[in-house]
């Protein structure tokens, strides 16, 4: 059965390792028959939740306008979701981050366009050597997948890329086209 899956990249470099991660996904996954959209909130403006508790009084997710109002439509008609990011500091990118932290608006009470998104992937490189250095970027995606009830189908983590390119020289590209594929 076809999926819409929608990738969200959270990586300010053009071109570097969590973005070819992303993109070997996406070819493994259309090669697969799905549809893919990626959405690359480093690009955007998106702040982070503000706390106003006014989600949807403007018919929109957020009140406050954004680029998240352009991510809103590809959430809602997503059946996956697939988060790729560079580990900054124990952690996703804030990029990332900051349109995840608005997602609160489809948990709400009173969320007028629930979301249909039934199973999440997360993907994530950084320099450290020590694969334990990804464990609290790894547990917030557990907690999220766990808390939106979404089945979590993947964990990729990815040591020793720095430089751009370096996932290249590893086997993680296969892995992540392999993850799209069986998706």
């Amino acid at each position: 059965m076809s999926k819409n899956i929608l990738v969200l990249t959270g990586s300010p470099r053009k071109g570097g390792n969590s973005e070819m991660m992303a993109d070997a996904f996406i070819k493994g996954a259309q090669a697969s028959g799905h549809t893919v959209n990626k959405f690359d909130t480093a690009a955007k403006t998106i702040s982070g939740c503000r706390a106003c508790e006014t989600c949807w009084s403007k018919d929109t997710a957020c009140s406050f306008k954004d680029d998240f109002t352009e991510l809103e439509p590809l959430l809602e008609n997503a059946d996956t979701l697939v988060f790729v990011t560079p580990l900054y500091w124990f952690g996703m990118s804030a990029q990332l981050k900051s349109a995840i932290d608005k997602f609160y608006a489809y948990a709400v009470p009173g969320c007028k366009r629930p979301l249909k998104i039934k199973e999440s992937i997360l993907m994530i490189c950084g320099a450290d050597e020590d694969p334990k250095i990804f464990n609290g970027a790894i547990e917030t995606y557990k907690g999220i997948a766990d808390y939106m009830k979404w089945q979590n189908r993947g964990i990729l983590a990815v040591p020793k890329v720095s430089g751009k390119g370096d996932i290249a020289h590893t086997d993680a590209l296969q892995q992540a086209e392999k993850l799209g594929t069986d998706i």
